[in-house]
């Protein structure tokens, strides 16, 4: 593809992303595997401009008064690549594959940029951060004086992590596949069995990923399955599984011994966690569609789990970096709605963990202390709620066995992972244990229903 040719495929992959509700890295595959004629640089070259114009969004927005996709990447050929309005006609001529050429008016938009600066003083915080203003507030409390700082890394290109599939493989054998077909990984953060990659790469076309040796996770988030502290024999409940990847990590550190349940309101979702199981060879793993009849079912388990994660629907503020777009789709009122959401899940977990030391583990994927501290504040004034403790952040680390140092302080009760200080999305993690002592005749939790 020319150079022209590959603007005019991110103008059409721009108009699809805004054209639909769904999230951009689902346009993007579904755009790319129906032009399969495309080159691996003429993806790449696409594909990092659109996810550059959409980390650009609200600046290139505020220029362009919300232009369109056309207008936004005519601005950003202007301040970003500092292309003048001769060069932008030259790529712009409508012949072949080629733009059409520039309107008067998109004429004088690039004129009028010329020379300017991406950012000016006078920019809106918000614009300027490339944040929706209703956020601003929430983030110092949340993340202190520091704030500023995790924003400008959550406007970079986050990292692609790999986790082991401990079940075939270890890390090293693993990478050893995955040298083999020319990719390199190196060790990644926090995790036993996490690698990163730098750069992009197909990774589906590899064996060492068909074969079920490798998975896509992000190092925070396995680090996250690991703090839930699974191990073989026990009962555990994935409570919010979605397509699987927690899953699969608990199903790991299980070696496939022990009760797995992943329950999610979704098929979809967890018809796409069934093929990646089979994949990975996960062989002790129930799942059960949260509708009527699996509610029922869930009832009926009560008090019978050693291990209760609660992955909560959350903002996703901490996943920005991968997914740019998906602070555009957040508002107060949504926030509201999630908030709720989480509310009810702790309290059906709360059922759920067994006496005597079972444990729910809460975590979400946002940096907002409206959806991690003050949630698990609110759980713990319900009746439901005090039969549980806080454990010690320190504590849980030390018994998930992660090398690095905890990076909480002593007297911490959850874990919180930022971008900017460990390189993984932002993370927060609560584990609460059940101190009401065991059935007094037994010693022993009840036992679940079939």
């Amino acid at each position: 593809m020319t150079p022209a040719a590959r603007l005019q495929a991110a103008i059409d992959l721009l108009t699809e992303i805004a054209a639909t509700p769904r999230p951009a890295d689902g346009v993007v595959q579904t755009f790319l595997r129906a032009r399969r004629y495309m080159g691996g640089s003429d993806r790449r070259a696409v594909t990092e401009r659109v996810y550059g114009l959409l980390r650009r969004h609200a600046r290139l927005g505020w220029w362009t008064g919300d232009g369109s996709p056309r207008e936004r990447l005519i601005a950003d050929l202007v301040l970003t690549d500092g292309l003048d309005t001769a060069a932008i006609k030259g790529l712009f001529t409508g012949r072949g594959h080629d733009p059409e050429p520039l309107t008067a008016s998109e004429q004088d938009l690039a004129r009028r940029l010329s020379g300017q600066p991406l950012a000016p003083p006078d920019m809106p915080e918000a614009a300027r951060l490339e944040l929706p203003a209703w956020i601003l507030p929430h983030l110092p409390l949340a993340l202190g004086d520091e704030w500023r700082r995790v924003v400008a890394v959550l406007n970079t290109e986050a990292p692609l992590d790999l986790r082991v599939n401990a079940l075939k493989a270890g890390r090293e054998a693993a990478r050893a596949a995955l040298a083999g077909e020319g990719i390199v990984a190196e060790p990644g953060p926090l995790g036993p069995l996490a690698l990163r990659i730098g750069g992009r790469v197909n990774l589906a076309a590899t064996k060492a990923f068909r074969e079920g040796l490798v998975e896509v996770q992000d190092a925070g988030s396995q680090l996250a399955a690991a703090l839930v502290g699974a191990a073989p024999g026990m009962a555990v409940c994935d409570l919010c599984a979605g397509a699987g990847g927690k899953t699969l990590a608990l199903a790991g550190a299980m070696g496939n011994q022990g009760r797995l349940v992943a329950c999610d309101i979704s098929q979809g979702r967890l018809d796409r966690a069934r093929t990646r199981m089979r994949r990975a060879g996960v062989q002790n793993v129930t799942v059960r569609v949260l509708d009527t009849p699996g509610r029922r079912w869930l009832k009926r388990q009560a008090r019978t789990f050693d291990r209760v994660l609660v992955d909560a629907p959350c903002g996703g503020s901490g996943t920005w970096r991968r997914n740019p777009d998906a602070r555009w789709r957040m508002d107060e009122d949504r926030l509201k709605a999630l908030m709720a959401e989480q509310d009810a899940l702790l309290l059906r977990a709360a059922r759920l963990a067994r006496p005597g030391g079972g444990r729910i583990i809460y975590v979400t994927c946002s940096l907002l202390r409206a959806e991690n501290e003050d949630r698990i504040a609110a759980f713990l004034e319900t009746e439901a709620g005090q039969a549980y403790r806080p454990v010690p952040a320190a504590q849980v680390w030390a018994e998930a066995g992660v090398s690095a140092p905890c990076p909480m302080p002593d007297e911490a009760t959850a874990i919180r992972l930022s971008p900017a200080d460990h390189d993984t999305d932002g993370f927060f993690v609560a584990v609460l244990a059940r101190e009401e002592a065991q059935d007094t005749e037994t010693g022993a939790p009840p036992q679940p229903s079939p």
